[in-house]
Protein backbone atom coordinates (compact mmCIF):
# COMPACT_ATOMS: atom_id res chain seq x y z
CA UNK A 1 0.00 0.00 0.00
CA UNK A 2 1.51 3.36 -1.05
CA UNK A 3 2.37 5.71 1.77
CA UNK A 4 0.53 8.90 1.99
CA UNK A 5 2.75 11.88 0.37
CA UNK A 6 4.46 14.12 2.78
CA UNK A 7 4.33 17.66 2.09
CA UNK A 8 6.86 19.85 3.68
CA UNK A 9 6.34 23.70 4.39
CA UNK A 10 4.57 25.64 1.61
CA UNK A 11 6.93 27.27 -0.02
CA UNK A 12 5.66 30.25 -2.15
CA UNK A 13 7.28 32.78 -5.52
CA UNK A 14 6.76 36.91 -4.89
CA UNK A 15 3.85 36.94 -6.88
CA UNK A 16 1.88 34.36 -4.50
CA UNK A 17 3.32 36.41 -1.44
CA UNK A 18 1.35 39.66 -2.92
CA UNK A 19 -1.70 37.56 -3.44
CA UNK A 20 -1.73 36.50 0.05
CA UNK A 21 -0.92 40.51 1.26
CA UNK A 22 -2.94 42.43 -1.04
CA UNK A 23 -6.43 42.15 0.20
CA UNK A 24 -4.52 44.08 3.34
CA UNK A 25 -2.22 45.70 2.06
CA UNK A 26 -3.68 46.39 -1.92
CA UNK A 27 -0.19 49.39 -2.67
CA UNK A 28 1.98 46.66 -2.58
CA UNK A 29 4.56 45.61 -4.96
CA UNK A 30 7.31 42.64 -5.52
CA UNK A 31 9.63 46.23 -5.70
CA UNK A 32 8.26 47.22 -1.98
CA UNK A 33 8.83 43.36 -1.03
CA UNK A 34 12.48 43.73 -2.16
CA UNK A 35 13.30 46.85 -0.56
CA UNK A 36 12.59 45.25 2.82
CA UNK A 37 14.71 42.63 2.26
CA UNK A 38 17.37 45.23 1.07
CA UNK A 39 16.93 46.76 4.67
CA UNK A 40 17.25 43.09 6.38
CA UNK A 41 13.76 42.83 7.57
CA UNK A 42 13.01 39.60 5.63
CA UNK A 43 15.71 37.01 4.30
CA UNK A 44 13.74 34.31 2.04
CA UNK A 45 15.76 31.50 0.91
CA UNK A 46 17.22 31.31 -2.95
CA UNK A 47 16.81 28.68 -5.29
CA UNK A 48 20.43 27.79 -6.50
CA UNK A 49 19.40 29.68 -9.57
CA UNK A 50 18.86 32.96 -7.53
CA UNK A 51 15.34 32.58 -7.27
CA UNK A 52 13.40 33.96 -3.94
CA UNK A 53 11.43 30.99 -2.04
CA UNK A 54 8.89 32.92 0.54
CA UNK A 55 7.72 30.37 2.91
CA UNK A 56 4.41 31.52 5.55
CA UNK A 57 6.54 32.53 8.54
CA UNK A 58 8.19 35.15 5.74
CA UNK A 59 4.68 36.54 4.73
CA UNK A 60 3.30 36.88 8.63
CA UNK A 61 6.86 38.59 9.09
CA UNK A 62 6.07 40.95 6.17
CA UNK A 63 2.46 41.28 7.47
CA UNK A 64 4.22 42.43 10.51
CA UNK A 65 6.15 45.26 8.93
CA UNK A 66 3.56 46.88 7.06
CA UNK A 67 1.10 46.91 9.79
CA UNK A 68 3.29 48.45 11.99
CA UNK A 69 4.78 50.97 9.67
CA UNK A 70 0.61 51.66 8.26
CA UNK A 71 -0.94 51.74 11.76
CA UNK A 72 1.73 52.60 14.34
CA UNK A 73 3.93 55.03 11.65
CA UNK A 74 7.33 53.65 12.96
CA UNK A 75 10.31 53.53 11.03
CA UNK A 76 11.76 50.30 9.69
CA UNK A 77 15.12 50.64 11.88
CA UNK A 78 12.49 50.46 15.08
CA UNK A 79 10.48 47.62 13.53
CA UNK A 80 13.77 45.58 12.68
CA UNK A 81 14.84 46.34 16.70
CA UNK A 82 11.76 44.20 17.37
CA UNK A 83 12.17 41.64 14.87
CA UNK A 84 15.55 41.11 15.80
CA UNK A 85 14.29 40.82 19.63
CA UNK A 86 11.41 38.23 18.53
CA UNK A 87 13.97 36.64 16.45
CA UNK A 88 16.28 36.01 19.81
CA UNK A 89 13.37 34.49 21.60
CA UNK A 90 12.84 38.05 23.33
CA UNK A 91 9.48 40.14 23.85
CA UNK A 92 9.80 43.49 22.46
CA UNK A 93 9.39 46.38 24.46
CA UNK A 94 6.02 48.54 23.86
CA UNK A 95 4.05 45.77 21.50
CA UNK A 96 0.45 45.77 23.05
CA UNK A 97 0.03 43.72 26.39
CA UNK A 98 -0.62 40.50 27.10
CA UNK A 99 0.62 39.69 23.23
CA UNK A 100 2.69 36.23 23.01
CA UNK A 101 4.86 36.88 20.00
CA UNK A 102 6.64 33.71 18.36
CA UNK A 103 9.85 34.20 16.52
CA UNK A 104 9.20 34.77 13.10
CA UNK A 105 5.62 33.80 13.28
CA UNK A 106 2.97 36.78 14.24
CA UNK A 107 0.19 36.20 16.69
CA UNK A 108 -3.55 36.22 15.61
CA UNK A 109 -3.46 38.31 19.07
CA UNK A 110 -1.34 40.80 17.97
CA UNK A 111 -2.53 40.64 14.41
CA UNK A 112 -5.94 41.94 15.57
CA UNK A 113 -4.62 44.67 17.81
CA UNK A 114 -2.37 45.94 15.12
CA UNK A 115 -5.32 45.75 12.83
CA UNK A 116 -7.75 47.61 15.53
CA UNK A 117 -4.84 50.49 15.53
CA UNK A 118 -6.09 51.57 11.78
CA UNK A 119 -10.13 52.11 12.26
CA UNK A 120 -11.66 54.41 11.90
CA UNK A 121 -13.92 56.48 14.95
CA UNK A 122 -17.03 58.04 14.62
CA UNK A 123 -17.57 61.21 16.87
CA UNK A 124 -18.83 59.34 19.86
CA UNK A 125 -16.14 57.11 20.21
CA UNK A 126 -13.68 59.00 19.53
CA UNK A 127 -15.10 61.22 22.85
CA UNK A 128 -15.52 57.86 24.86
CA UNK A 129 -11.99 56.80 24.06
CA UNK A 130 -10.13 59.99 24.45
CA UNK A 131 -12.46 61.36 27.52
CA UNK A 132 -12.86 64.36 25.36
CA UNK A 133 -16.25 66.60 25.91
CA UNK A 134 -18.45 68.18 23.10
CA UNK A 135 -17.05 71.29 23.55
CA UNK A 136 -13.23 70.23 23.87
CA UNK A 137 -13.76 68.10 20.50
CA UNK A 138 -15.29 70.96 18.58
CA UNK A 139 -12.48 73.29 19.56
CA UNK A 140 -10.07 70.83 18.09
CA UNK A 141 -12.03 70.44 15.15
CA UNK A 142 -12.42 74.63 14.95
CA UNK A 143 -8.85 74.79 15.43
CA UNK A 144 -8.05 72.57 12.71
CA UNK A 145 -5.84 70.16 15.39
CA UNK A 146 -8.17 67.35 14.17
CA UNK A 147 -9.98 66.37 11.25
CA UNK A 148 -12.46 63.93 10.04
CA UNK A 149 -13.26 62.47 6.40
CA UNK A 150 -17.01 61.56 6.12
CA UNK A 151 -17.52 61.63 9.60
CA UNK A 152 -14.72 59.64 10.78
CA UNK A 153 -11.44 59.86 12.55
CA UNK A 154 -8.39 58.30 12.44
CA UNK A 155 -5.64 56.94 15.11
CA UNK A 156 -4.05 60.27 14.95
CA UNK A 157 -7.30 62.44 16.13
CA UNK A 158 -7.36 59.99 19.29
CA UNK A 159 -4.02 61.10 20.13
CA UNK A 160 -4.31 64.51 20.02
CA UNK A 161 -7.51 64.35 21.87
CA UNK A 162 -6.22 62.30 24.12
CA UNK A 163 -2.92 64.64 24.87
CA UNK A 164 -5.46 67.92 25.19
CA UNK A 165 -7.38 66.36 27.22
CA UNK A 166 -4.30 66.10 29.66
CA UNK A 167 -3.52 69.70 28.52
CA UNK A 168 -6.42 71.32 29.66
CA UNK A 169 -6.33 70.19 32.93
CA UNK A 170 -2.92 71.71 32.76
CA UNK A 171 -5.26 75.49 31.53
CA UNK A 172 -3.48 75.02 28.16
CA UNK A 173 -7.11 75.27 25.71
CA UNK A 174 -7.30 74.24 22.05
CA UNK A 175 -6.54 78.20 21.49
CA UNK A 176 -2.95 78.00 22.97
CA UNK A 177 -2.06 74.86 21.00
CA UNK A 178 -2.33 76.36 17.52
CA UNK A 179 1.42 77.00 17.22
CA UNK A 180 2.02 73.07 17.02
CA UNK A 181 -0.21 73.05 14.17
CA UNK A 182 1.98 75.31 12.51
CA UNK A 183 4.57 74.12 13.83
CA UNK A 184 4.00 70.70 12.41
CA UNK A 185 3.08 72.10 9.29
CA UNK A 186 6.39 73.98 8.21
CA UNK A 187 8.23 70.87 9.68
CA UNK A 188 6.24 68.26 7.30
CA UNK A 189 7.36 71.22 4.80
CA UNK A 190 10.87 70.34 5.70
CA UNK A 191 10.65 66.99 5.47
CA UNK A 192 8.48 66.37 2.09
CA UNK A 193 11.98 69.20 0.57
CA UNK A 194 14.14 66.29 1.87
CA UNK A 195 12.84 63.52 0.21
CA UNK A 196 11.62 65.33 -2.98
CA UNK A 197 14.06 63.68 -5.12
CA UNK A 198 13.17 60.26 -4.42
CA UNK A 199 9.41 61.22 -4.09
CA UNK A 200 9.43 62.98 -7.44
CA UNK A 201 10.74 59.00 -9.11
CA UNK A 202 7.35 57.05 -9.87
CA UNK A 203 8.66 53.32 -9.25
CA UNK A 204 7.37 51.84 -5.92
CA UNK A 205 10.64 51.17 -4.51
CA UNK A 206 11.82 55.06 -4.77
CA UNK A 207 8.31 55.19 -3.33
CA UNK A 208 9.02 53.36 -0.10
CA UNK A 209 12.32 54.62 0.57
CA UNK A 210 10.64 58.16 0.23
CA UNK A 211 8.30 57.44 3.20
CA UNK A 212 10.83 55.60 4.97
CA UNK A 213 13.59 58.45 4.81
CA UNK A 214 10.53 61.01 5.77
CA UNK A 215 9.25 58.72 8.80
CA UNK A 216 13.67 58.98 9.75
CA UNK A 217 13.33 62.24 9.18
CA UNK A 218 10.24 63.43 11.42
CA UNK A 219 11.94 61.06 14.13
CA UNK A 220 14.89 62.95 14.20
CA UNK A 221 12.61 66.32 14.29
CA UNK A 222 10.85 65.38 17.40
CA UNK A 223 14.05 64.05 19.04
CA UNK A 224 15.50 67.73 18.29
CA UNK A 225 12.33 69.42 19.61
CA UNK A 226 12.22 67.49 22.62
CA UNK A 227 15.70 68.34 23.68
CA UNK A 228 15.22 72.01 23.18
CA UNK A 229 12.13 71.91 24.98
CA UNK A 230 13.62 70.03 27.75
CA UNK A 231 17.40 72.44 27.96
CA UNK A 232 14.64 75.63 28.66
CA UNK A 233 13.17 72.92 31.03
CA UNK A 234 16.25 72.24 32.82
CA UNK A 235 16.94 76.36 33.08
CA UNK A 236 13.99 77.07 35.44
CA UNK A 237 14.93 77.58 38.95
CA UNK A 238 12.03 75.05 40.62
Amino acid sequence: MAQPERRGPQVLNIGEVLAQLSADFPGMTASKIRFLEEKGLINPRRTPAGYRQYSDGDVERLRFVLALQRDQYLPLKVIKDYLDAIDRGERPENLPPGVVVSPRIVSDELAAELQNRGRKLTEEQLRTESGASVPLLQALLDYGLISHSNGEFGEHALQVARACVQLESHGLEPRHLRPFQAAAEREFGLVERAVAPLASRKDSASQARAAEAAREISDLCLTLHRALVQDHISRMDI
